[in-house]
């Protein structure tokens, strides 16, 4: 391609840019003059639009655009002098004219015809212009300083090669930029950028492994922490030597003794001080990693209105095809959402509005009859609500007939008489999302083949959404999709399965539980568990994933529901290892379809953990039940054996008093950690399981409410039993610690042996369970 061709090109794709911007900002202004044709603001909007086109179509050599765009300005401007006024039949000839101009900068179309132009024009003067004498005014030739000016707005590059042939792959910058005048640089904040998809999903993935790898500190800091509570040891160590010693010593000993115990406590607080250094590095390195994340991930989203904006000329043109009169109305056009789910949101909610205004809105005077407004109302809502994304499309139309939709459900066969009968309103809406389902006895262009709320429900799945529907008779029906923020990523529940990390995904997880191994039940040849009164079948994830054979059994069976009400399974796993905010990464297109697992991620340790596809899982079910394939789980109680020990940690910064809980708790056979203030406690916590923590109220660097506050703030550890012992013995004192979240409050005026143990016992049982 020579440089010539190059450069043309170049200047295509930036009229092409700037077409999409104008244009879209004409047909708005079109779709308001329709209520308001005398609006000067909306009228002097759409002259300077087409204004604009006509100059960067002359720069560019486009003829037949210059014409066109001449035309329509020149409509506007006889509507601005009061010489016409722009009604509906004005309105449909000038978006014809919006579709010449966008077809005209369109490089991959033929070029504009001459009879499409002279048609078009021939019909924007038959209906638009008082006369003939204006045709020869909308092929006027703009002035040589005009045209010096356009250019200089749209700011065209010199012909160079490579400058063209990178415009040409990626235009960057925002289409309605091409006409305007070089911003100040205050407004840089708000410039737009155009990046590849694939460079930002590079980007997120960057971002997710700078996040895992932030947190590899903190097994550094744990096992720093792990030294110096070591060294502590041996300084104790060295104290009770020392004790017991003492009188068997001679001066010399006793004195270098007290040297090595000063070097030790010397070395403590070192690392004490390192200690605090790298988990303040650790907690601002993760900081940062996680808002680079977040912004990275930011990128993703894209307003709802770039993809709404063309939904009001849809309706306009539908609704004057049958005859109706609807005000639309889209709420929520700077809603954000995901780039991946704005591209697919265009086909279903293109049958949502079609469905209701073909299925819903009545005519003028069957709206009249029923003592309605004859201009019906449609609304496209788009929100987030409950970290969600919902979008709702709303009529105040018939609503949907009941008995229409029973007698339609019989006569397909799809339920018995009677059960239809017995359904609730929503358990009958549900058939409305089925494949081929009608109510139309009639094919039309516009509906009747069951196909689009057929697509709808398909959308709302593949992006592990859900669909509802509302309707009352006589006021109308509403369609709202439930859809996740982001397909970037999906917050799951961690599973262990064979030592391996596995996410389902929350959107599709019933319920996580735990039950006795000694409540399974077989029934009809497959194991079950109760739930809400009702046997739900019981799987092993071990089966479905292929991870081999059960372990040891233990006491109780950890189980994850999934599926819907008509078919629900109990998927039994290994362990629950909490909620995560899983960045997915698909799985390499090598691989093909990998049963029931759908992508992958990271967490933050760093450890791969597969998605699990819960659709796949389900059906993969129902084969095996079908085969008669179905492995059970071990029945029965715990294994015989000796048990664990209890684990209690006593945060307590008086040494008397922390050594003596200890004593009391060890005696009673509990295994006993201690820890010297708060901040020790709540990290000592942090990389240990403990079935209760003892706290003190007053200690530096963090006070014991503080730290039950932290405790039961956090997802893993909000269900350990903490007990306050405190001096403070006010009831006000007693109250704060309660209202913190402590599961008892002992003052040590009172203290005694019997009374810690007891309330011990209270909280956590018996030492060996």
């Amino acid at each position: 391609m020579s440089d010539d061709e190059l450069s043309r090109r170049s200047l295509l794709d930036l009229f092409h840019e700037e077409a999409a911007a104008q244009t879209r900002t004409l047909s708005a202004g079109l779709l308001a003059l329709e209520s308001a044709p005398e609006d000067a603001s909306t009228l002097e909007a759409c002259m300077r639009a087409t204004h604009s086109l006509k100059g960067a179509a002359r720069i560019v050599g486009l003829p037949e655009a210059v014409e066109v765009a001449s035309a329509m300005e020149d409509c506007f401007v006889a509507a601005q002098r009061g010489e016409l006024r722009i009604d509906a039949a004005r309105i449909d000839a000038l978006l014809v004219g919006i579709d010449l101009l966008i077809a005209a900068g369109d490089v991959s179309a033929p070029p504009l015809s001459r009879e499409a132009v002279e048609a078009f024009v021939a019909r924007l003067q038959g209906v638009v212009l008082p006369g003939a004498d204006a045709a020869a005014a909308s092929v006027r030739v703009p002035e040589a300083d005009d045209l010096a000016a356009l250019a200089a707005s749209l700011r065209l590059p010199e012909p160079q090669p490579e400058t063209q042939r990178e415009a040409a792959a990626s235009a960057d910058v925002e289409p309605a930029a091409l006409a305007r005048p070089s911003q100040p640089r205050s407004a840089d904040a708000e410039r737009m950028l155009r990046v590849r998809a694939g460079t930002l999903d590079r980007l997120l993935g960057f971002a997710g492994e700078s996040l895992v790898e932030s947190r590899r500190m903190r097994p550094f800091a744990d096992g720093l922490l792990r030294t110096r509570r070591a060294q502590g040891d041996v300084l104790a160590a060295l104290g009770q030597f020392q004790e017991r010693h003492a009188d068997a010593l001679d001066a010399d000993a006793r004195v270098a003794l007290a040297g090595i115990r000063n070097a030790l406590a010397s070395l403590d607080h070192q690392l004490s001080e390192r200690f605090d250094d790298i988990d303040r590095i650790d907690r601002r390195g993760t900081q940062l990693a996680q808002s680079l994340y977040d912004e990275a991930l930011q990128c993703r989203m894209r307003p709802f209105g770039d993809a709404a904006h063309t939904y009001p000329r849809v309706v306009r043109d539908l609704a004057r095809s049958l005859g109706k009169r609807v005000r639309f109305a889209i709420v929520g056009e700077s809603t954000q959402v995901d780039r991946d789910i704005l591209e697919m949101l265009d086909a279903p909610l293109g049958h949502l509005l079609r469905n209701a205004l073909d299925h819903g809105i009545e005519d003028p005077e069957t709206r009249r009859r029923a003592g309605k407004p004859e201009e019906a109302s449609l609304t496209l809502e788009a929100r987030h609500s409950a970290g969600k994304l919902l979008i709702a499309v709303a009529d105040d139309g018939a609503g949907i007939d009941l008995d229409a939709l029973r007698t339609n459900i019989v006569a397909r066969s799809l339920a018995q008489r009677e059960a239809v009968a017995a359904m609730s309103d929503a358990e009958l809406f549900d058939f409305l999302l089925l494949p081929g389902f009608s109510l139309r006895d009639t094919v039309t262009d516009v509906s009747g083949r069951g196909v689009g709320l057929d697509a709808v429900q398909n959308f709302a799945k593949a992006v592990r959404g859900t669909v509802r529907i509302e309707s009352a008779a006589g006021q109308g029906t509403r369609f709202v999709l439930q859809l996740p923020l982001t397909l970037s990523v999906v917050r799951s529940l961690i599973v262990e399965v064979a030592g391996e990390a596995y996410g389902f995904p929350l959107a599709h997880v019933r319920r996580a539980l735990s039950v006795p191994r000694s409540t399974i039940e077989m029934l009809e040849g497959q194991q079950h568990i109760a739930f809400e009164g009702r046997p739900v079948g019981l799987v092993t994830a071990r089966q479905l994933l292929g991870a081999g054979a059960e372990p040891t059994a233990t006491e109780d069976l950890n189980v994850v529901l999934v599926g819907s009400e008509t078919g629900l399974y109990g998927v039994a796993v290994d362990r629950f290892a909490g909620e995560r905010t899983l960045a997915v990464q698909p799985l390499d297109a090598r691989l093909g379809k990998v049963r029931n697992v759908s992508a992958a991620a990271l967490l933050d340790d760093g450890e791969v953990a597969l998605i699990v596809d819960v659709e796949d899982i389900v059906t993969s079910v129902g084969r095996l039940v079908r085969d008669g394939q179905l492995a059970g789980v071990a029945r029965g109680g715990a294994q015989d054996g000796a048990r664990a020990r209890k684990r209690i940690l006593v945060v307590e910064d008086s040494l008397t008093v922390r050594e003596l809980e200890r004593k009391l708790l060890e005696k009673r056979g509990y295994d006993v950690t201690v820890a010297v203030d708060g901040m020790d406690g709540w990290n000592t916590l942090r990389n240990a399981h403990f079935d209760l923590v003892i706290t003190d109220v007053d200690m530096p660097r963090m006070d014991g409410i503080e730290l039950v506050t932290m405790i039961k703030s956090d997802a893993m550890h909000r269900n350990v039993p903490v007990m306050i012992v405190s001096y403070k013995d006010r009831e006000d004192d007693r109250r704060r610690g309660l209202d913190a979240g402590a599961d008892y409050y002992l003052t040590k005026g009172s203290f005694h042996d019997e009374a810690l143990l007891d309330a011990v016992h209270d909280l956590i049982g018996e030492s060996t369970g």
